[in-house]
């Protein structure tokens, strides 16, 4: 069952990228976005106070339903984000103009959404014709909000605007639920930590959850992409006390002030809905399932998917879950329990399975070890003898394959140990990537970013902040602590052990898995046809080893699933 590829390889050189650019270019011209006029009876109350406990005012536009008897109280949906929440689709010389993230991030599937629908904000349209009042709030330093923003900060404020005598109560409305996408998810994980008497349910779709792991530092390596494109978006819509993208610079340890953005998630107890895609691994996945597997809510579901972030939110799928989930937790129609909904993907656009699971990871997986060998192959076993492979630290990729002699269901994280040793340098940033082969052709799934031609899961770890924390680490998610740098001696083999992104794919028999690991990111960075804007600081100049034997037995640690009884996997059931 071994394979027999090369050793050394270029994954960001994947053949059959030509027509990439072109839908790329397409899709800038002309996103596949349908914004239809929000109904007339609809009732628009704007920039309506907020007042703090400190005195500052925030501003909210709320929507309801016509028609409020006295006395009534609409269950509210609230959204409160920086990026203004009166900057909603305009209608021009008979075409609607919408959010410019559209276009510089590729739309795989159309969307659909009202013209009073804010940056990835619920639709205030779709859920008032359902009986909700919808209030969309500017962050403090945001908008027509007073005060200065501290970004990934704004708990306090978050929760206070739930339980105040805000917008929504003083018209006879009471908050039921936060909803959101991205910062309008991450504003609702520290809010709800604080537990605001008013807020019944939070629904996070897709939201960090650790600004350092998850997003500013993966694997203590510095996102230099996407942060300066998001740094730019936000430096131009609000007032900030610090900006991240210089943090990163002044604070590339987990310290006291990374701290200080990561809110508590055991204390969450409201009932959640967290969307965990397996699509945003350069972003939001790790740190949406992380939600979902540490809140201390005994009402909890994961909605998992690998496709459009965006084209997922506001789908009618996912808008029904929205809304069962919301009124279960409302009128008490539906009893706590944990559960997930399962998304399984043979390809970028082939579902192989949707079903219902009860937890995450799966209780049911076998962990199995593949290891290192030679040859560029992965062995059930670890190799007798011991062997090694350099590789630049800015070019070329060391690759190990493995072929699966039946039909095989991977879901769930994955970790790889490595045994390193560094020349002519004293540390290196590793990136690690599984991806999946079929007949010697590169199979592409869904990415961040709207990236389509991603691979199975991604890995990022810096050699020198190996230390792991033992508290947090189990052996399919080794947690660094990021505090302690070690650099590497001349000589010196250390072990370096990097977590992967969940994902869910089924490898038919035949099929091969394939192992990288690079001193580089491992996908191009063009706009065209790369990753963009994912981009990540460089390993020093030098050379990467990697060594495996029975002393060292370097391996991948897979989450195969049992084949269930064919009954078990229909949802609903």
């Amino acid at each position: 069952m071994n394979g027999t590829l090369p050793i050394l390889d270029r994954p960001w050189r994947r053949p059959g990228v030509l027509p990439y650019p072109i839908k790329r270019v397409r899709g800038v011209l002309r996103p596949p976005i349908t914004v239809y006029q929000a109904p007339s009876h609809i009732v628009v109350e704007r920039d309506l106070p907020v007042v703090t406990r400190d005195g500052t005012t925030l501003r909210a536009n709320v929507y309801r339903p016509q028609g409020e008897a006295q006395g009534y109280r609409w269950p509210v949906i609230l959204s409160i984000h920086p990026y203004g929440k009166d900057k909603l689709p305009t209608r021009r010389r008979g075409r609607w103009t919408y959010s410019f993230q559209y276009r510089i991030m590729r739309q795989p599937d159309p969307l659909r959404f009202s013209s009073l629908t804010g940056w990835e904000a619920p639709d205030p349209a779709w859920w008032v014709e359902r009986g909700f009042a919808v209030a969309n709030a500017d962050l403090r330093g945001c908008g027509h909000s007073e005060g200065t923003a501290h970004c990934c900060r704004h708990r306090r404020d978050v929760a206070f605007t739930t339980s105040c005598s805000g917008p929504a109560s003083s018209r006879g409305a009471v908050v039921g639920s936060m909803i959101g996408v991205s910062y309008l998810a991450i504003s609702q994980y520290g809010a709800a930590a604080l537990r605001p008497s008013a807020l019944s349910a939070i629904v996070p779709w897709e939201g960090f959850s650790d600004p350092y792991r998850d997003f500013a530092m993966r694997g203590g390596i510095r996102e230099k992409g996407f942060m300066r494109v998001w740094g730019t978006v936000l430096r131009r819509n609000i007032r900030q006390a610090y900006d991240l993208l210089a943090m990163q610079r002044t604070h590339p340890l987990r310290d006291g002030f990374w701290a200080s953005l990561t809110p508590d998630l055991s204390k969450i107890d409201v009932p959640v809905l967290v969307c965990g895609s397996f699509t945003d691994q350069s972003l939001h996945t790790r740190g949406s399932i992380r939600v979902f597997t540490t809140t201390g809510s005994a009402h909890a579901r994961l909605y998992t998917h690998r496709t459009g972030k965006w084209s997922t939110f506001y789908s009618d799928e996912a808008l029904d879950e929205q809304l069962t989930f919301v009124r279960g937790v409302l009128d008490g129609s539906a009893p706590p329990r944990r559960s997930v909904r399962l998304e399984v993907r043979e390809d970028g656009r082939t579902i192989t399975a949707v079903r219902e699971e009860s937890e995450w990871p799966l209780a049911r997986t076998v962990w199995r070890p593949l290891y290192l060998a030679a040859s560029g192959s992965l062995a059930g076993e670890p190799p007798i003898a011991a062997g090694h492979i350099s590789f630049p630290t800015r070019s070329r990729a060391a690759a190990f394959t493995w072929t699966f002699a039946e039909d095989t269901e991977l879901t769930g994280p994955m970790s790889v140990r490595l045994w390193v040793e560094t020349a002519d340098c004293d540390d290196a940033n590793l990136f690690v990537g599984v991806e999946k082969w079929c007949a010697d052709k590169f199979v592409p799934f869904e990415g961040s970013f709207g990236y389509g031609r991603d691979r199975v899961a991604t890995g990022w770890q810096r050699a020198a902040l190996r230390r792991i924390d033992p508290s947090e680490s189990r052996p399919w998610e080794p947690v660094p602590t990021f505090t302690d740098p070690q650099p590497l001696s001349p000589g010196e083999i250390v072990a370096v052990d990097v977590a992967l992104g969940p994902s869910a794919t089924l490898f038919r028999a035949g099929e091969q898995l394939r192992l990288l690991v690079a001193a580089r990111w491992l996908a191009p960075v063009n706009p065209l046809f790369g990753a963009f804007p994912s981009r990540y600081a460089r390993s020093p100049r030098g050379t990467v080893t990697l060594h495996w034997g029975q002393d060292r037995p370097a391996h991948l640690l897979i989450p195969e699933i049992p084949a269930l009884p064919v009954k078990s996997l229909r949802l609903g059931e």
